[in-house]
């Protein structure tokens, strides 16, 4: 393992490794944030619901 770090400069390497963390945390809090079940800062909203008409007639009897 310590032959890994000796091609690689462990402080840029580690930098990168946070940023990358970072970034990608931002992007799925972001998405999560876009759905409607999931933003916890406005809550759930209300969505359009369509009618529920029934395309058969009613039954008599």
């Amino acid at each position: 393992m310590y032959k890994i770090w000796l091609l690689f400069d462990p402080r840029r390497a580690l930098i990168a490794l946070f940023v990358f963390l970072f970034a990608l945390a931002l992007l799925i809090h972001f998405i999560l944030l876009s759905t409607n079940r999931f933003n916890w800062l406005d809550g759930p909203q209300p969505t359009m619901s369509a009618p529920q008409n029934s395309a058969l007639p009613a039954s008599k009897g």
